[in-house]
This record gives structure tokens, C-alpha cells and sequence, in this order.
């Protein structure tokens, strides 16, 4: 892949840009959790690897299940930042995503368990152009690190703005 030709046209960066509001879509609807048009994100066929709510080779619908039920009750923030993304062809890429996401359940009754955490790793993904859209075939999250929000994390304040699904 280091051979791969740089963008150089108009419709090669218009592709990249694509592609980086594919992942901001990504990062917005799970943390709105907006699962029906997460799933949407996705080509039929495309497979993930890993995540710890669903096995390595999942479909999307069982991807978006997963994460819904592991995350959904949770206050979840997705940063991405910073990616590499190299046209393989006129409907193909690959990128790779620095990221960094926050995740907190609702407080438990048992004093051991973990509220939650707080991870840095990389997205690895390839895309393909479907219909004119781009859409995610393939999806690897890496993790270097993981840390756990213990039982004495401060908890949620109230009265802040919860983001707005409807949006965009």
C-alpha cells in the first residue's frame, strides 16, 4: 500500500473528504445512538474485527446490535483525528484513525464493578463507493491502551445539553 499513488485531482480529494464525513457520521450516530442509520454506514458485506461486544468477522447488523447493547445505556464520545486514507481505486481506499473514546454507564449498585472507560487506539478501515456513496467494508479497532472508570469516578452532572440526534 505505500506505493499507492497520492491524491492529486479534484475528484480524488472531494473522495477523502467523503470519506472523513463518513467517519464523523460514524463517531455522531453511535454516540446519539442513532443505530438504524449506523448500520447504514456499512456496505451489506462488509465485516468488523475488534471489538469486545461482537466476535472478529461480524456483519453490521450483528455489529450495531452488539454495540447497542453494550454501549447503549452508556454516555459514549468518539474522537477520531488525523487520518491516513490512501485511494486504492475510483471506489476503493483505506484509512487508518487515531482515536481516543470515553464510555460511562450509568452508575451500578455494586461498588466493584467498573463505570466504564476511557480507550486510545487506532481505526483501521477500507472503503468502497457504492451508488456514488462511500461506504465502511471493513473495520478494525486496535487498542494500546485501556483505562477503567472505577465506582469512585465523579458521576454525570446534570443540567448539561445532551447532543441533538436530529441534528443533521
Amino acid at each position: 500500500m505505500a506505493n499507492a499513488p497520492a491524491a492529486t485531482t479534484l475528484e480524488d480529494l472531494l473522495a477523502l473528504e467523503a470519506i472523513r464525513q463518513l467517519k464523523a457520521a460514524y463517531c455522531r450516530l453511535v454516540d446519539t445512538k442513532q443505530w438504524g442509520r449506523l448500520e447504514a454506514l456499512f456496505t451489506a458485506d462488509a465485516k468488523v474485527e475488534g471489538f469486545g461486544s461482537v466476535p472478529d468477522g461480524s456483519n453490521p447488523g450483528t455489529f450495531v446490535a452488539g454495540v447497542a447493547e453494550r454501549i447503549g445505556a452508556s454516555v459514549s464520545i468518539h474522537h477520531v483525528h488525523a487520518p491516513e486514507i490512501i485511494l486504492i481505486s475510483a471506489d476503493t481506499a483505506r484509512g487508518s484513525w487515531p482515536m481516543m473514546d470515553y464510555v460511562e454507564f450509568p452508575s451500578s449498585t455494586d461498588p466493584a464493578a467498573a463505570r466504564g472507560w476511557i480507550g486510545w487506539g487506532s481505526y483501521e478501515e477500507e472503503y468502497r463507493r457504492v451508488n456514488g456513496q462511500w461506504r465502511i467494508t471493513f473495520m478494525r479497532l486496535t487498542r494500546q491502551r485501556m483505562d477503567e472508570l472505577t465506582a469512585d469516578h465523579p458521576a454525570l452532572k446534570p443540567g448539561r445539553i445532551a447532543p441533538n440526534p436530529g441534528w443533521l
